[in-house]
C-alpha cells in the first residue's frame, strides 16, 4: 500500500505525519520547549533508594528527579568496569523473539533488592525509557540500547533477538545466522527494517553503533556532575530511520535546511531511498494535502463520529484510557443485535486508529454496546486484535467480558497528542465541569444560615461579592429563599457583581 511522510517545519515546533492510502495512520510532535528525553543517555546520581518500593530517585540533571524501578537495573552496577559489561565475549548469544523493534523496558530476571544494588550518592550510566508524564518523573532503564536502521544494538548484554513483525521462518534463521556469525561485541536485536537486509548493512550497523556506545562510555567517564551525555535524533530523523520502508514512495519536506538535513541523513543511512526525498515549495500548506491538520483537530475531541451515525467518547486519565461506544443516530435495517454489531465492528476500526494518532498508553478499557451472541462478541474481539497487530506500540488485548468490556494494554513512552497540544481547563482546573449557578446559590444560602445565632441584635449590613450570573439567578429564580433568609436575619443582603470572579467564587462581607 502506497504511502506517503509529510515533514512540516516551523522555528519552535516540527511534525511528522505518515500518510497511508491518503489517510493519517502515525503522527510525531516535537516543540523546541520541550523535546523529548526518550533514548537520551545521561550520568546520573543515586539521591534517594526506597526498599519498601523497590525503586530509586535518580538526579540526571532535570528539575524533577527521575524514577528507576529495580527490574530495571543491571546486576554488576558495582563491577570495577562499570559502565562496561563484566560479561565474557566469548559466550554465545543467547536467542528469542522480540516482542517490537526496541528492548523492554523492564528486566525482571534478578530477584536482587535494590538495596544491595544501588547506594545513595552513586553515580550510574541511564537511559530515559519514558518521558516525564502528569507529576511523574522520567523513568530511567540501566540497560542501554542504541537503535540504528536495521539494528537495536545493546552494549551491556549478550542478547540476539528477531523482531516478531518478520514472520518468514527461513528469513529469521537467516538473520539469526548472520548475526551470530558476526559474533558483535553486545547484544543485538534485529528491527522489521532488517529483513531483507544483506550481511555487510547489518555489520556496518552494528559497526557504527558499538563505535557510538564506546563513545558514550568515555564521556560517562568524562562528566563528574550528573546530566545528558548522549541524545537521540531529532523528531524527523527519527521518524525516517524508524518508518521509511519500500511502501514510502515519497518523503515532503516543507523547509529548505532540515531538507539538506534529511538528505544527508538518507544518504548515509539509507542511500536507497534518496530519490523519494522531495523539497516541497507549494503555497498550499503541506499537511493540507491530505487534511492532516483536520484529522488532529477531530482526534482532540472527546466525541467521535463514525460514518454510520454512531459515535465514540475517549476519556483520557493519568494512567488509563475509557473508550464508551454508541450507536447515536444509527438505527440499522436489520434487528437490533446486527445494528449493534456492525456499530461495534465499525467502532473497532476508529478506535485502533485513534490510539495510534493520539498515541494513548497504559490501561485502556472499551466498552463495546452488549451483544448477546457470543459469536458476535468473538467477531468484534478478533477484529481489535487485527486492527492492533498494526500499532507500531507494543499492545496486549484481553478476553471480553459478558458485559462487552475489553481490557487492553498499549506501551506508552511520550506523552498523548492530547497532553502535547492541550493544557487543562483555566476555568474548570481541569476537571471538565463547574457549579450548576443553582448549586452556588444554595451555598450562600447555607453560609448564611450559619451566621444567624451572630448577627441577632448587632447592626451589621450584609454584602455578598459574586459572579454576575449568580446574582442573576438568584434574584429571578431564588427570590424566594432570599427573601426567606432576609426575614430570619432581619436584614436585607445587598449584591455586588464582580466580572472578573470565576462562577463558583463568592465572598460574604459583614460590614
Amino acid at each position: 500500500m502506497s504511502a506517503e511522510i509529510l515533514i512540516n517545519v516551523r522555528p519552535q515546533e516540527t511534525r511528522v505525519a505518515y500518510v497511508e492510502a491518503g489517510v493519517l495512520t502515525d503522527l510525531k510532535i516535537e516543540r523546541k520547549t520541550s523535546p523529548t528525553l526518550v533514548g537520551s543517555i545521561h550520568r546520573g546520581t543515586v539521591i534517594r533508594v526506597l526498599p519498601g518500593m523497590q525503586a530509586a530517585f535518580v538526579d540526571i540533571g532535570l528539575d524533577k528527579a527521575a524514577f528507576l524501578y529495580v527490574g530495571d537495573i543491571r546486576e554488576d552496577l558495582d563491577s570495577d568496569s562499570y559502565p562496561y559489561s563484566d560479561m565474557d565475549r566469548d559466550e554465545p548469544l543467547t536467542t528469542d523473539d522480540a516482542d517490537d523493534d526496541k528492548l523492554p523496558t523492564s528486566h525482571s530476571g534478578h530477584k536482587t533488592p535494590i538495596q544491595d544494588l544501588l547506594k545513595e550518592g552513586q553515580a550510574i550510566l541511564v537511559q530515559v525509557a519514558k518521558d516525564p508524564l502528569g507529576t511523574k518523573g522520567a523513568r530511567l532503564t540501566t540497560h542501554i540500547s542504541l537503535p540504528g536502521r536495521f539494528v537495536v544494538y545493546l552494549p551491556t548484554v549478550r542478547h540476539l533477538g528477531i523482531s516478531r513483525r518478520i514472520e518468514g521462518e527461513n528469513e529469521r534463521e537467516r538473520l539469526r545466522k548472520s548475526v551470530q556469525k558476526m559474533n558483535p561485541p553486545g547484544g543485538v536485536i534485529v528491527r522489521t527494517a532488517g529483513e531483507g537486509a544483506t550481511d555487510e548493512q547489518l555489520k556496518s550497523d552494528i559497526e557504527y553503533l558499538d563505535r557510538l556506545s564506546k563513545e558514550i562510555f568515555k564521556n560517562y567517564e568524562k562528566k563528574k556532575a550528573p546530566g545528558m551525555i548522549h541524545q537521540e535524533l531529532d523528531v524527523e530523523l527519527r521518524a525516517l530511520r524508524d518508518l521509511m520502508n519500500e511502501d514510502v514512495s515519497t518523503v515532503w519536506v516543507d523547509d529548505v535546511e532540515v531538507h539538506k538535513k534529511v538528505v544527508k541523513f538518507v544518504n548515509q543511512l539509507m542511500p536507497k531511498y534518496k530519490q523519494n526525498i522531495v523539497l516541497y515549495e507549494e503555497k498550499k500548506p503541506l499537511f493540507d494535502l491530505y487534511d492532516v491538520d483536520m484529522e488532529i483537530s477531530r482526534s482532540m475531541d472527546r466525541k467521535i463520529w463514525l460514518k454510520s451515525g454512531g459515535y465514540i467518547v475517549i476519556d483520557e486519565a493519568e494512567a488509563l484510557v475509557v473508550i464508551d461506544v454508541n450507536t447515536g443516530r444509527f438505527v440499522g435495517k436489520k434487528d437490533l443485535e446486527d445494528t449493534i454489531l456492525k456499530t461495534n465492528l465499525e467502532a473497532v476500526r476508529e478506535i485502533a486508529h485513534q490510539l495510534r494518532i493520539r498515541n494513548c498508553g497504559g490501561i485502556i478499557i472499551i466498552d463495546f454496546i452488549d451483544m448477546e451472541k457470543e459469536s458476535h462478541r468473538e467477531k468484534v474481539l478478533d477484529a481489535l486484535k487485527e486492527e492492533v497487530v498494526k500499532d507500531r506500540a507494543r499492545t496486549n488485548v484481553m478476553s471480553m467480558s459478558s458485559l462487552g468490556l475489553v481490557e487492553m494494554t498499549r506501551k506508552r513512552i511520550r506523552p498523548s497528542l492530547i497532553k502535547t497540544l492541550c493544557e487543562p481547563c483555566a476555568y474548570c482546573e481541569g476537571k471538565g465541569y463547574v457549579k450548576r449557578k443553582s448549586t452556588v446559590a444554595n451555598e450562600i444560602f447555607r453560609e448564611l444560615e450559619r451566621e444567624i445565632g451572630n448577627l441577632l441584635g448587632k447592626k451589621t449590613n450584609i454584602v455578598i461579592h459574586c459572579h454576575g450570573e449568580v446574582a442573576d439567578w438568584i434574584y429571578e429564580t431564588e427570590g424566594d429563599t432570599l427573601e426567606h433568609i432576609e426575614q430570619k436575619l432581619e436584614r436585607s443582603i445587598a449584591f455586588k457583581i464582580e466580572p472578573q470572579y470565576h462562577v463558583e467564587q463568592y465572598e460574604i462581607f459583614y460590614v
